[in-house]
């Protein structure tokens, strides 16, 4: 049987691994925590993680499946991107690119961990080194902004790229494979934070160079009471994100419960049967 390994990407928002590794250390065999040596961000920025942190490794850690990897991952000239890809083709050689390396960052909250891992034993198969790339895609759910008793949440998924059996990163997780969806979600924590938090993400992601002007504006004004008469909330492209949901809960795990509450969250199986029969149709003869 092969492993399931997990990656997740540590930087200035370190302290969300405290809500995102518990999702899926029963059902990992082994966690990486990839850590800049120079607490460098991409941008070249630095950052502190508190030792405050470590402690609470070490007490959650019981059955010794956290492991920290430190390397160079901020290289001066490379863009944030170049910097990002390089470091998560970095992270899946240290995992092992014969196990089933997944990679997720620190505001990822895989809420079905454990029905995902179930699937991916069924397809040992990819793992073959005669098999073709393949990407494995799971669907996010954004959280735009934490309001009072609840979130705001973009209301379509996205596709999210969790894991492939030949990583060949060009954009972020993207590589040029097939993709195979599945039915399973994960909640990003890719917006709901302080404005202070939210300033320092956007200045320092992969993403920093294309964030839009009016973005931040709409951000702060957007509230429980107003939220369904604003449209196009998307920080690069406004109209990629048309409009919010609310969903009720104080917590992450009062959010999960709340959000699997609803009967539409889901997209259907003819939906994701039609998207891997188009995926299997294009990838064809390539």
């Amino acid at each position: 049987m092969k492993k399931i390994h997990v990656g997740f990407l540590v930087s200035y928002d370190y302290d969300l691994l405290k809500k995102a590794i518990p999702f899926v250390y029963q059902d990992a065999d082994k966690i990486y925590l990839a850590i800049d040596k120079d607490l460098k961000t991409w941008k070249g920025d630095s950052f502190e993680i508190d030792s405050g942190f470590f402690d609470w490794i070490s007490d959650f850690d019981k059955e010794d499946k956290i492991e920290i990897y430190r390397d160079t991952f901020f290289v001066e000239g490379l863009s944030t991107m170049d910097c990002e890809v390089r470091e998560r083709l970095m992270l899946s050689n240290e995992m092992g690119i014969d196990n089933w390396c997944i990679q997720l960052d620190a505001d990822e909250y895989f809420i079905d961990f454990k029905a995902f891992v179930e699937e991916l034993k069924q397809k040992e198969n990819y793992l073959k080194p005669t098999k073709k790339p393949i990407q494995i895609a799971a669907f996010l759910y954004n959280m735009y902004k934490k309001v009072d008793n609840g979130y705001l949440l973009v209301e379509e998924p996205t596709r999210v790229l969790v894991t492939t059996n030949k990583p060949d990163y060009k954009v972020g997780r993207k590589a040029k494979q097939q993709i195979e969806y599945t039915r399973h979600i994960v909640l990003h924590e890719c917006l709901s934070r302080t404005e202070e938090e939210l300033e320092q993400k956007l200045k320092n992601w992969g993403h920093n160079t294309q964030v839009n002007d009016s973005f931040m504006t709409k951000w702060k004004t957007v509230n429980s009471k107003n939220y369904k008469s604003m449209q196009d909330f998307f920080y690069i492209e406004p109209e990629k994100w048309k409009n919010l949901i609310y969903i009720e809960g104080n917590t992450i795990h009062e959010l999960k419960g709340n959000l699997l509450k609803r009967k539409d969250i889901l997209p259907s199986k003819s939906f994701v049967f039609g998207k891997n029969f188009g995926q299997w149709f294009k990838y064809l003869f390539k």
